[in-house]
């Protein structure tokens, strides 16, 4: 363990990260935790296994589950049409639902980075007016549905909006009640609320080029504070669109929705309908690198299936490797805005012990 506690630390100790969390675990029980650095750089507020992350994009695989228990229940048809279950669906009446849960839909993803709010306009907020004049702005495909794999932000938020019509519930009662509430996560562990008092204030590298690219893409005055060290800082602030990137959480929390689609008897979906999340999609027989919003990977020749969840102030990564039984996830409170794969150099101190590894 010295030598995976080690990496961690420097990603620290290097200001790489100014605090960071990591779990690897399996269905039943966490192998091995770490968190280390701090939470709040100007109040020295250390980061410890109650404090909480934005984990950004990780909110789509809540979404894919959603939309598959609404399967399940004989209330969403995954082959037929979107407009068929949401009539103002705005791209037409031939992408299916199965389609954009793919990300094979061909809907646009226009940079989302100014798609937030600050915590204190929170209540007042209206997502859906906001998404229907970005949908009449981008009102065309960016190709044409089932050709190409296109990853979108605005195809989730559609489905946000089918949840809740379907459902006659918000989608974050939904995924409480559905998701949450089933696989027996606390809300102090995962939600979709930031408490202040646990909650990691994100931050940016303050000498780079993003800090200064920040500045054409969002108000900085508006959603940051002032140099803290070598890190400028974010105000609190939520995503606007809840079903691509709404939830704020912990290790603990993302470890225990990840061990339920570990364990053989799945709280949340049944046996049909978790092989279709875990299915792999293709295109003309060649695969896309994501099955129902999971991209698929392998590392040292075993299979895993994860998703990135990175923007301004913090980057997460949660990742199961089904064949295995085992699974990882790892959470920093500094931007990051692509998928790093940090993973890659973290559970390979553990997959060396597991048996039946290949």
């Amino acid at each position: 363990m010295n030598s995976i506690h080690a990496f961690l630390q420097h990603e620290v100790m290097n200001n790489k990260t100014p605090s960071i969390q990591y779990a690897f675990f399996d269905a039943d029980s966490t192998i091995y935790s770490f968190q280390y650095g701090l939470r709040d750089i100007k109040e020295s507020k250390m980061v410890d296994a109650t404090t909480t992350y934005n984990v950004f994009s990780i909110t789509k695989t809540f979404t894919a589950i959603a939309v598959l228990q609404l399967a399940q229940a004989g209330l969403v048809e995954l082959k037929a049409p979107m407009q068929k279950h949401l009539p103002w669906f705005p791209y037409g009446d031939t992408i299916t639902v199965e389609q954009v849960l793919q990300h094979t839909a061909g809907i646009p993803n226009p940079l989302p980075l100014r798609w937030s709010h600050l915590a204190a306009e929170h209540a007042q907020f209206n997502r859906d007016l906001f998404f229907a004049q970005v949908f009449e702005k981008h009102d065309r495909l960016k190709s044409a549905p089932g050709k190409k794999f296109s990853y979108s932000n605005l195809g989730y938020v559609l489905l946000g909006q089918l949840i809740e019509h379907i459902s006659g519930k918000t989608f974050e009662a939904f995924i409480k009640e559905n998701i949450l509430d089933k696989a027996r996560i606390p809300r102090s562990d995962l939600d979709f609320v930031i408490d202040p008092a646990v909650h990691a204030k994100g931050y940016q590298k303050y000498w780079s080029f993003t800090n200064a690219l920040l500045g054409v893409l969002i108000n900085k005055q508006k959603f940051m504070d002032a140099r803290e060290g070598k890190w400028k800082p974010f105000r609190n602030f939520y995503v606007n669109g809840t079903p691509y990137g709404g939830l704020i959480g912990s290790a603990k929390g993302l470890t225990r929705y990840a061990q339920v689609l570990l364990d053989n008897k799945n709280l949340l979906l049944d046996e049909t309908h978790l092989k279709m999340l875990f299915t792999e999609s293709k295109i003309a027989g060649q695969p896309t690198g994501m099955s129902l919003s999971w991209f698929t990977g392998s590392l040292k020749g075993n299979l895993y299936y994860a998703h990135a969840g990175g923007g301004g102030g913090y980057y997460v990564e949660l990742r199961v490797y089904p064949e295995l039984g085992v699974g990882s996830v790892v959470l920093n409170n500094r931007s990051g805005m692509r998928d790093e794969r940090m993973l890659d150099k973290t559970d390979v101190y553990f997959l060396q012990y597991i048996p039946g590894r290949i």
